[in-house]
């Protein structure tokens, strides 16, 4: 299902929670460090050719798939003897935003409504993503999994954020690009779910199941 502007009525809409990687930013930078030049410095390290160290890195992030570990800079820096957030630093030029974010910021802004930045991500990945792009400054707060100490993924995360931030089920909205936390977020009971489908300018757009799906953000703003 797509969305069109009758899906949503602001009045009826007091909290925004909303996604980092993949959502506000685009996860090209994500996709490209991980898959790219962490591989190629592990396999500097270790005298592989690329595509070995490659596969057998992509093989080791998916144990860790929804766990806290997952976004850990500091943990992947010990599993791997790489210093993670210096290269992470080091790439941060290519940090981008979805071309539509700050206008949707402002225009959450502009009605007065809670926004609050909801990311698995780790705060040393956070700061350095702020500095680029400063989107905070459009941002009532930001939760990092690590200050409630699960990732989105646990139901229990949406219930501590809740008793943390203080919103109504009933009238919050949440934006994410994963579908793993989306179906978790709507089974806590948040009635306003989307999923965003297109995570990034160059990322092909993912099948949306039953989900209510944006690929930006400009409908929400007619």
């Amino acid at each position: 299902m797509s969305i069109d502007n009758s899906i949503i009525d602001w009045r009826e809409i007091d909290h925004i929670l909303i996604d980092m990687d993949g959502t506000l930013l685009d996860k090209g930078f994500d996709d490209y460090f991980w898959e790219e030049m962490v591989p190629l410095e592990y396999a500097k390290k270790h005298d592989l050719p690329f595509e070995k160290a490659r596969e057998e890195l992509l093989s080791h992030y998916r144990q860790y798939l929804g766990e806290l570990a997952w976004t850990d800079l500091d943990f992947w820096s010990r599993e791997l003897g790489i210093d993670i957030p210096r290269l992470k630093e080091d790439a941060s030029y290519l940090i981008g935003l979805d071309p539509t974010a700050i206008d949707f910021l402002q225009f959450l802004r502009g009605l007065k409504k809670s926004v609050s930045l909801v990311t698995n991500a780790h705060w040393k990945t956070i700061e350095i993503k702020l500095r680029k792009t400063n989107i905070d400054k459009h941002l009532d707060r930001i939760i990092s999994a690590f200050d409630i100490g699960m990732p989105k993924e646990n139901v229990l995360f949406w219930e501590r954020l809740r008793h943390r931030i203080g919103f109504e089920k009933e009238r919050t909205l949440f934006i994410d690009d994963n579908k793993d936390v989306l179906t978790t977020a709507r089974d806590y009971g948040l009635r306003y779910i989307l999923l965003k489908a297109q995570a990034g300018i160059k990322a092909p757009s993912q099948s949306t199941g039953d989900f209510k799906y944006i690929t930006d953000f400009s409908g929400l703003m007619e």
